[in-house]
């Protein structure tokens, strides 16, 4: 007994004494250095507020902004509204280019453009809401504004959405962290339209009857004419947008500030990349690969859509649905319905696989695009139409980004000698959708002109209300067929994706097998 006992002693201690592999050390290293505390991801998630919360209140608010407040012309309008969305896409890859060229700090590569550009950025949103006394030339004022908040606003978001690579080398953690920070966004953009709308609605835009000179930027005309609300004007409706613009300028700020406090950039660990490429280079490398052409012409034709019923929808609650002092309450249905459903369609993609859920999701919304102009005027109905129009804006919001891993997964399956070129394949999705949106914004905009738009009317002329009408309906419901009819053509379905990943999981097994043979040769 006592010689089995000992024996079995002499085993565990030459067990607990033999020699563990490097390769298993260094992977055990690498993975507790990589992984990040839920402070950390927190931290990481808040950064990414920002974005959402800017492009919220300007998609829903600057358009009838410029046209009922600075009193612009809708041509000028149009102009300011597709110069800066085209120029914010120009901005992307080129913006992407020169933070993939920055130099190493003791604050990392990435958060010195988030820091700098913070305070800048904030000041030029600050001024897109304020009304100069230039008259004409107020044209040029938002202009050059709006573009540089476009151009700051960048600087700050694309070196954030690389920092996902950068703050761990592992990629459970960096999926985790991005879960995080999807749910922050949606939140982000519920807050932005809550904040601007609560605070617009408190001064509710007067209308002018018509007769009187609607173009006018003389403040004296207000008290003059005749107002539906006597205890507001039109100065206390511009202060309310620059208060507005002053609280979401804060939260920015505080954003910020938690983002470089509470993230720490790790240095990118020596491997074997791809010489970087130039733009056009970029594009024929991205727009060659099959899958990613027809997802990104799909997915095009789908946001140009929502972008025209994000953009007009205000107009149409407040002219044609006659609902001026609940648009902003509307809105705020619509995001607040599509955070609800964030949950419901990450489940349903994984049930049910993401192109299945991208007909689905898409097409939910058509049938409340119809009624909500078919159905005589009520508001029950329009926040009915709202909520339920909040469903499929999420699908909208969600699966593009769920599903733009899987290209470049396909993509690296193809060309397994082409690896580091995750970032333009993201700039250039981004590039595109942003013109696109600076396309439908400014031609809508546009037709507003063309259809005798009243800038702040009581009541606009039929041509008006019917052009509102094809831009909240008619035209989003054409632009989704013909995005549906693309995707049609995608190749990747759940068969595929999952072929892709179980190929990648084995190049990556293989590679970790080669590392450790590698320092196990070096340590002999």
């Amino acid at each position: 007994m006592a010689r089995g006992e000992g024996a079995e002693k002499f085993s565990s201690a030459s067990l607990l004494q033999k020699p563990i592999p490097d390769g298993v050390r260094l992977a055990v290293k690498r993975e507790a250095k990589g992984r990040l505390s839920v402070c950390s991801k927190l931290c990481y998630a808040v950064g990414g507020a920002p974005y959402q919360i800017t492009g919220c209140a300007i998609g829903f608010f600057l358009q009838i902004y410029l046209l009922d407040v600075a009193l612009l012309d809708p041509f000028y309008a149009s102009i300011i509204l597709f110069v800066g969305r085209a120029w914010d896409a120009i901005t992307d890859p080129t913006v992407g280019f020169l933070v993939s060229r920055s130099p190493w700090t003791r604050f990392g590569r990435m958060m010195p453009w988030i820091v700098l550009s913070t305070p800048f950025a904030v000041l030029c949103y600050f001024l897109i809401w304020y009304v100069p006394a230039f008259g004409q030339n107020n044209v040029v004022w938002y202009l050059i504004f709006y573009c540089a908040f476009q151009t700051l606003q960048t600087c700050f978001h694309v070196p954030y959405s690389a920092l996902t690579m950068f703050i761990s080398s592992e990629q459970k953690e960096r999926d985790s962290a991005t879960a995080y920070r999807m749910t922050i966004e949606v939140l982000g953009t519920l807050i932005g339209t809550a904040v601007q709308g609560q605070i617009v609605g408190m001064a509710n835009a007067p209308c002018i009857h018509t007769g009187v000179d609607l173009n006018s930027t003389d403040l004296q005309v207000a008290p003059e004419v005749n107002i539906t609300e006597p205890h507001t004007s039109l100065v206390h409706l511009r202060n309310a947008y620059m208060i507005a613009s002053g609280v979401i300028c804060s939260i920015y700020v505080l954003c910020a500030l938690v983002l470089f406090l509470g993230v720490k950039e790790q240095k990118e660990t020596c491997r074997i990349r791809s010489e970087p490429m130039s733009f056009f280079q970029g594009i024929r490398m991205v727009m060659g690969h099959g899958p990613y052409a027809k997802l990104v012409m799909g997915f095009l034709f789908t946001s140009m859509a929502f972008m025209l019923l994000e953009g007009n929808f205000a107009l149409f609650c407040s002219y044609t649905l006659g609902f001026r002092n609940d648009f902003q309450n509307i809105l705020l249905v619509i995001m607040l319905s599509a955070t609800l459903a964030i949950p419901f369609w990450q489940w349903f993609l994984t049930k049910f696989g993401k192109k299945t859920a991208v007909y689905f999701g898409t097409t939910s919304v058509v049938p409340f695009l119809v009624s909500v102009v078919l159905v005589p005027s009520s508001l029950i109905v329009t926040y009915i139409v709202s909520f339920a129009a909040g469903v499929s804006v999420a699908a909208a919001f969600l699966l593009p980004w769920s599903m733009l891993p899987d290209v470049v997964d396909d993509f690296k399956v193809l060309n397994p000698d082409s690896q580091g070129h995750e970032a333009i394949f993201y700039s250039f999705y981004v590039f595109f959708t942003k013109f696109a949106s600076g396309v439908s914004l400014g031609v809508s905009t546009l037709s507003l002109d063309f259809a005798g738009y009243v800038t702040r009317g009581c009541t606009q002329p039929a041509e008006v209300d019917l052009t509102l009408k094809i831009l909240v309906s008619a035209a989003p419901v054409v632009l989704i067929i013909i995005g549906l009819l693309i995707f049609i053509s995608y190749p990747i379905n759940e068969e595929k994706r999952q072929g892709n990943r179980k190929l990648l999981n084995e190049q990556r097994e293989n590679e970790v097998d080669s590392e450790a043979d590698s320092t196990e040769l070096d340590v002999v």
